[in-house]
């Protein structure tokens, strides 16, 4: 039987809206300095509210012209509470803008993660001639009094007619429920499956770890397909949550589709905390079957992970974007300690969005994960850069020259360790070199870590995890490394995207030195280009502030006219 709860409405007026959402400020706001803020590790290049809680990534779409982020938001305060769906929007996902609040939790509901499709179809019958409705999925938590048991979790809908603008929740909510209810069931994720010509939904129920199947041919009625789950859990304690089944090329080829699933989980992840991990297989339209499971009770090195950072969560793709590879995009913090992080008057970002390709890796289907075309066209587009002829350091650190300084840029290098066991980079070092995020290639365990042991302020929590490790074998005696490098933050992409290690650090500003090192033996660093990606106009922070009539931050840079 399915319960009709009261209508509500969506619609907050203006001023409330742009006072409690900081509507059309930048997403990566140069705030300028107050005695309660951080301004110095506010992101530059990436999505995070100008104030308050934020989480995982909702409602990923691709709509007239716009790429729409909707996420987990408190609207009330900087800490997790009140879930309702903020809004960002960019044009190029380089560049956000921050919307009103599209979803406000409500006296009967809190409004936990789901997704959005463009119904172009009309499928639903919620749209108009000409008026392609978006339908948004998601999870209701019920409260006290709204018919259902406190903590229910069940499937509810809202539709827009204007683009994402304004949201009615459908008059019968919730469409899917299950028998009896349950406090764990969440996060559906809707796409279209061609082959069978009807929607199709993943979701979970988080504490049994099961990815829950279903089909509907109109968004709101919902017919069971199947369980995905793994014989003899490997990680109990853990949540599954935030599913998403991708279909990719293997190796580009069209005729040889492989389907991917993410199952993000928390805790337990490879890095410790929450992370994204997936699995390559097969879907007939009923079921997905994995090409390969690990044991029951492997190590989590065993299983396959999107990011082997500290700080990759809720990992989610763009439904309906152009383009052959999918863009997917993931909160960056961690449930160990998110709610702890030292940032005000926001807590929480956005990692860069990014695409994803499977490709035939020592044997098998692996994803590789890289920065979009659209970031590194951005970046290349006329920044400042210095390019370093080749570099060969003998069992020392040498810092670079004073122009590759800076808070917010992207360094590119083939490194080739050489006869050195260990050698790499450190970014955002202090003057002293106590302060400092490591970059290491070990050509013993043939590993890259990812060391933010003396990075900055992490006495916040004890569970600030200090290195990450990812395994990955040189190709032909070197490394290729992309490393963009934020006030907050540090992404590395190896080898083409073989490996991705994202991780957050609270460096002090004047922690904005370049150097490389080798240790016991030679390394060889070629082609090592740093480039600035703050203090221009046309940066994705100081841009989007100038349209809103806000002055621009200043440079990041120590060299030239100034800093934050």
């Amino acid at each position: 039987m399915r319960l009709t709860p009261y209508r509500f409405s969506l619609r907050v007026a203006p001023l409330l809206i742009a006072a409690l959402s900081g509507a059309h400020i930048a997403a990566a706001s140069c705030a300028a300095p107050s005695a309660d803020g951080t301004p110095q590790w506010r992101p530059a290049l990436h999505y995070t509210p100008q104030r308050n809680w934020m989480n995982d990534p909702n409602g990923l779409v691709y709509d007239n012209g716009s790429y729409h982020l909707f996420y987990q938001y408190n609207p009330l305060g900087n800490d997790w509470g009140n879930m309702s769906w903020g809004h960002a929007t960019s044009t190029d996902l380089v560049h956000w803008r921050e919307q009103p609040v599209a979803i406000h939790a409500n006296a009967n509901e809190e409004i936990f993660s789901g997704s959005i499709v463009a119904d172009a179809r009309n499928t639903s019958g919620l749209g108009a001639p000409g008026n392609t409705p978006l339908v948004a999925l998601y999870t209701s938590v019920y409260k006290e009094g709204s018919g259902h048991a406190p903590g229910t979790q069940a499937q509810s809908l809202a539709y827009s007619l204007d683009h994402g603008a304004t949201w009615r929740p459908y008059a019968h909510n919730p469409v899917l429920t299950l028998d009896p209810e349950s406090k764990q069931f969440r996060d559906p994720k809707v796409s279209w499956y061609a082959p069978g010509g009807y929607w199709l939904m993943t979701t979970v129920v988080a504490d049994a770890h099961v990815v829950k199947l279903y089909r509907s041919g109109d968004l709101i009625h919902w017919t069971f397909l199947s369980d995905f789950t793994l014989p003899g859990i490997p990680h109990e304690g853990a949540l599954w949550e935030m599913p998403d089944l991708v279909p990719l090329a293997l190796d580009g080829d069209p005729r040889r589709i492989k389907w991917v699933m993410i199952v993000n989980v928390n805790p337990w992840s490879i890095a410790g905390g929450s992370g994204s991990m997936y699995f390559v297989g097969d879907f007939d339209g009923r079921t997905f079957t994995p090409d390969r499971v690990a044991p029951a009770g492997s190590d989590p090195a065993q299983f396959r992970w999107v990011d082997h950072g500290a700080d990759f969560y809720a990992a989610g793709t763009f439904s309906g974007a152009p383009g052959a590879r999918p863009v997917v995009i993931a909160w960056m913090s961690n449930w160990d300690y998110a709610a702890k992080a030292p940032t005000t008057p926001w807590r929480g970002a956005m990692t860069l969005p990014r695409e994803l390709a499977l490709k035939t890796i020592d044997g098998e289907p692996r994803l590789v994960i890289a920065p979009t075309a659209a970031f590194d066209a951005w970046a290349d587009r006329g920044r400042p850069a210095t390019h370093l002829a080749d570099l060969t350091v003998t069992s020392t650190l040498t810092e670079l020259p004073v122009a590759t300084r800076g808070a917010v840029q992207r360094i590119t290098l083939w490194l080739a360790p050489r006869s050195a066991v260990r050698a790499g980079l450190v970014v955002r070092r202090s003057a002293d070199g106590a302060i400092g995020t490591k970059i290491v290639y070990d050509t013993v365990t043939w590993t890259l870590t990812l060391d933010r042991s003396q990075s900055g302020e992490a006495n916040f929590s004890d569970a600030f995890s200090k290195q990450h490790i990812v395994n990955l074998p040189l190709e032909h005696g070197r490394l290729k490394l992309e490393i963009v490098v934020d006030r907050g933050s540090v992404e590395v992409f190896a080898n083409g995207g073989r490996a991705a290690l994202t991780d957050l650090i609270f460096p002090p500003r004047d922690a904005d030195r370049v150097a490389v090192f080798s240790e016991h033996g030679s390394a060889t660093f070629d082609g090592l280009t740093v480039t600035q990606l703050a203090g221009s106009d046309d940066d994705p922070a100081c841009a989007s502030r100038q349209a809103a009539g806000n002055s621009c931050c200043l440079p990041d840079r120590q060299h030239g006219d100034g800093r934050l």
